[in-house]
């Protein structure tokens, strides 16, 4: 019998029972939609979490204050502000891999302009900042040596900023007030996104880390140059362990560390954080896409029953069939290709819903969406592959059957 024959034996089988034929297909769509949005989405978060990385900056630590005990209360790391810009300039100094060594002071407060103001994070920086983070100027211009040391009442706006401040007017030239201090604006930041804190990068405005002291955020912390954090950026090629190492060894020879004591700062790997992160998502998307093909079994095993039952209710049919000269060949194809079509269809809805469901994921995630092509192919071929592969025995038992038993059922 020709194929075209089979396909359309195939479909009208599947039409006259077509509210079974659509139950026993939604083990294969629900299998194929969820393999295809789990590994569309997990493509989609991975490349997420490489912006991430890349906009951290290249091979980035972070040092803060460590823990502190005061009189039977311990701090948090990062609580109290004991670091200087004499540790940062002495990291940069004795460990040679280190490119920049920024030290900065943080804080929130109010920036104002004429009569539309915006509460965002006021960051004290000096001429290394921008290089430890690798953050860009979009407008206008860095901060000058001269203006960090000084203290002068120049800023930088991030993007989020300028566009809640000004819109699409040019903010360069332009006046701030920062907590009730004139700033004048001197340049704008390319964007950079969320964080892997899930926090706005953007949403920022940087000033002099002399002026953040002296006229913003005030001092803080024991001596007069403490800071809050010290990001140092590590150039490509050498080994972030090796280097972290380096770093402790020459903060506890400056605080004079005693063996066995607690240190006075916490060196963090912002990229390894969002490394690990990475790690446990796909763990947790390979999880997902077993539930997945787990799915597509079971979905098999339904249209195996389906067809095991399809053959008892034509067995009549196939007898008819063999008395007219129909081989056993010829029924195999037939009940073969019914089920192989049964779980095409199964495969290309499945297909539909997985778009569906992943651009409707990365609408709200709000991450791109990298449809694996080669995936959708091999979902809609595994699909095939289960329609032989389960559908073979219900077609080998109706080939099978004896032509004139077949034609005294009733």
């Amino acid at each position: 019998m020709p194929l075209a024959e089979l396909l359309r034996v195939a479909l009208e089988a599947l039409r006259v029972n077509l509210m079974r034929s659509v139950l026993t297909m939604l083990g294969i769509i629900i299998g194929v939609a969820a393999v295809i949005a789990m590994v569309t989405v997990g493509a989609g978060a991975q490349a997420e979490i490489d912006r991430q990385i890349s906009s951290l900056g290249s091979n980035i630590f972070m040092v803060m204050s460590g823990t502190r005990s005061r009189g039977g209360v311990r701090t948090a790391s990062g609580s109290e502000m004991r670091l200087t810009v004499a540790d940062a300039r002495a990291l940069k100094a004795e460990i040679p891999e280190i490119v920049a060594a920024a030290p900065t002071m943080r804080g929130v407060g109010q920036v104002v302009v004429g009569n539309t103001n915006w509460s965002t994070t006021i960051q004290g920086i000096d001429n290394e900042y921008l290089v430890a983070r690798g953050w860009q100027i979009d407008e206008g211009r860095d901060l000058e040596p001269q203006e960090i040391r000084s203290g002068s009442k120049v800023a930088l706006l991030g993007s989020r900023v300028a566009t809640e401040l000004f819109g699409a007017a040019n903010a360069l030239g332009q006046t701030v007030r920062i907590k009730n201090v004139p700033f004048v604006v001197v340049g704008t930041l390319l964007e950079k996104g969320q964080s892997s804190m899930g926090s706005d990068q953007d949403d920022i405005v940087m000033i002099p880390l002399a002026a953040a002291r002296g006229r913003v955020l005030g001092r803080s912390g024991p001596r007069s140059d403490a800071v809050s954090v010290i990001f140092v950026s590590v150039a490509e090629g050498w080994m972030m362990d090796d280097v972290e190492r380096q770093m402790g060894e020459v903060l506890r020879q400056r605080y004079r560390v005693r063996a066995g004591a607690d240190d006075p700062f916490a060196i963090r790997n912002m990229s390894e954080i969002v490394e690990t992160r990475a790690e446990a998502r796909q763990v947790f998307n390979i999880l997902l896409a077993a539930v997945a093909s787990v799915s597509l079994v079971v979905g098999g095993i339904g249209i195996m029953n389906i067809m095991l039952v399809s053959v008892t209710e034509r067995t009549r049919e196939i007898g008819l069939r063999m008395a007219v000269g129909a081989k056993g060949r010829d029924i195999l194809l037939q009940f073969l290709v019914e089920a192989v079509t049964l779980c095409l269809i199964g495969g290309v809805l499945g297909i539909l819903c997985a778009l569906v469901i992943t651009f409707g994921i990365a609408r709200i995630a709000e991450w791109p969406v990298l449809l694996q092509w080669p995936v959708v192919v091999l979902a809609l071929g595994f699909s095939a592959a289960i329609g032989i592969f389960f559908g073979f025995y219900p077609a080998r038992k109706a080939a099978a059957k004896d032509p004139i038993e077949a034609l005294r059922t009733e």
